[in-house]
């Protein structure tokens, strides 16, 4: 029997996340003001960001918890 992990994260490569949490902001502005961070609010793409994400933890850790929050919120609304 396989296990199943109920974790959003679990499978997702960063690149995914981060294209997806734009996709629900409407852009790096919205997102930007939910995750106060430079690569989200000064000349953002999703190359930089990724680099930068990648290097700080605190920052990637930040991104993770609110791709959770909004997978639960959009899970729970079904």
């Amino acid at each position: 029997m396989q296990h199943i992990s109920n974790d959003p994260l679990h499978g997702k490569k960063l690149v995914n996340i981060l294209e997806e949490l734009v996709e629900y902001y409407n852009g790096f502005e919205a997102l930007g003001e939910q995750i106060n961070i430079r690569c989200f609010t000064h000349d953002p793409s999703i190359k930089s960001s990724l680099k930068f994400l990648r290097q700080t933890p605190w920052a990637r850790e930040k991104v993770e918890n609110l791709y959770r929050y909004i997978h639960n919120r959009k899970y729970l609304a079904h």
